[in-house]
């Protein structure tokens, strides 16, 4: 059996088998929408919110910087800041929950000041955020459930031209766990200065988004909900494998509707960029200088070896899921300037090599199983978290993995 496929692959391999005798997908119905123009686009706001989200490629607003420096203003000055950023990763993100609640029996896990998440890691992260308490609900996240409640085949909707698959059974899921008193725990957490951000891809700008998810919670009315159970969809919504999530936008006094799809596109992990502004500016700001960040990859990032085929659907499987992990390389590098530029302590903690345990298909409830146990097991224990980068380490003392002080810089700015 072969190692564990992501459903990015699984995605790309029945779009090949198929489009061949499938061709009539192109000229099929497919639901009008009401695009946004793109000079006004970047003024959009989803209907009935203001200042809940920003570009991730860009300096954070105003109002995010603002949360950031309450939490300054609570926290105790002999306290260094903590930040989580969970990555991407499908099924392999029973991983990071393992990990993640192991560290709570171990006693040690901070309350994180700031957490972030993407796809599979967005899902993970309102928990987390959200403390110890909520450790069951994460473990049968991803443990109770297996294929069939995450999605379903769908050749009609690919007839329709819509998406290979349906992923109702997952956004039944979120609704079950994001009720009116789930957000009103994160905007109670939020009003401490605490910062959830969840990640998506705005698929007509090409950016990723960061939704401010306590800002939302803070509305406290059926549309937040409404809204936060929406971004969650779509930071884990694999395009083409499922319909983009659409969200309602307000420019002026016009309504458009957004694709929103898996933030994981865009950035397979990130920290926000709201660290940042706290060392730019002058007054009470606390320097994030001190501050411990930890970083959850939900994937393996050394190479595995795997015979492949020479016919073209196995080359083209293989080439894409090695370009996801090094996709998710470099962001680590990004977030490893950012970390060393701002004297942040960074750790890295990923899906150990000697794990060998292979999965049957996508979300095999098996495979989740074992590694969340193991991810638990390594928490429990005190997971060994790597400060280096991925492929830089070294094993002579005293020489650590470094980038010019100019490349940093100039990924920080």
């Amino acid at each position: 059996m072969k190692p564990a496929t992501s459903i990015r692959a699984v995605t790309l391999r029945i779009l090949l088998v198929l489009a061949a005798s499938l061709q009539l997908a192109a000229c099929a119905a497919i639901m009008p929408r009401n695009a946004p123009p793109e000079m006004a686009a970047v003024s959009a706001s989803p209907v009935g919110f203001r200042d809940v989200r920003y570009w991730g490629d860009e300096p954070a607003p105003r109002f995010a910087e603002a949360s950031m420096q309450r939490a300054s203003a609570e926290i105790p000055a002999s306290r260094p800041l903590n930040f989580l950023a969970i990555s991407g990763g499908a099924e392999n993100g029973a991983f990071g929950a393992g990990l993640l609640v192991g560290w709570s029996e171990a006693g040690n896990r901070p309350a994180f000041d700031m957490v972030t998440g993407v796809s599979s890691g967005a899902l993970i992260a309102p928990f987390v955020f959200l403390g110890r308490e909520h450790d069951d609900k994460l473990r049968e996240v991803f443990t109770a459930y297996e294929r069939k409640d995450i999605f379903t085949v769908n050749i009609p909707g690919l007839l329709q031209g819509k998406a290979l698959a349906d992923n109702t059974p997952l956004s039944r899921l979120i609704e079950k766990y994001v009720d009116r008193d789930f957000l009103r725990d994160v905007a109670r957490e939020s009003s401490k200065g605490r910062v959830l951000l969840i990640g998506t891809t705005n698929l007509d700008a090409q950016r990723p988004v960061l939704w401010d998810m306590g800002r939302i919670a803070a509305a406290d009315t059926p549309e937040a909900i409404d809204l936060f159970r929406q971004v969650l969809l779509a930071s884990a919504t694999v395009p083409g494998a499922f319909a983009p999530v659409r969200i309602k936008v307000r420019i002026g006094d016009r309504d458009y509707d957004e694709l929103h799809v898996d933030g994981g596109v865009t950035r397979q992990v990130f920290i926000g960029p709201s660290v940042l502004r706290l060392v730019a500016g002058r007054g009470p700001r606390r320097s994030v200088s001190g501050a411990h960040l930890y970083v959850i990859r939900n994937a393996r990032i050394d190479p595995q070896w795997d015979s492949v085929g020479a016919d073209v659907l196995s080359v083209t499987q293989r080439s894409l899921s090695t370009l996801i992990k090094n996709q998710g390389i470099g962001d680590i590098y990004r977030i490893y300037s950012v970390a060393k530029f701002n004297s942040i302590d960074f750790n890295l903690a990923s899906v150990p090599a000697d794990f060998q345990v292979k999965a049957d298909g996508p979300f095999d409830r098996s495979y989740m199983t074992a590694l969340f146990d193991r991810g638990q097991e390594m928490g429990r224990r005190g997971y060994p978290w790597v400060k280096s980068l991925p492929g830089l380490q070294s094993n002579e003392p005293g020489i650590t993995a470094q980038l010019p002080a100019r490349t940093m810089a100039a990924a920080a700015r």
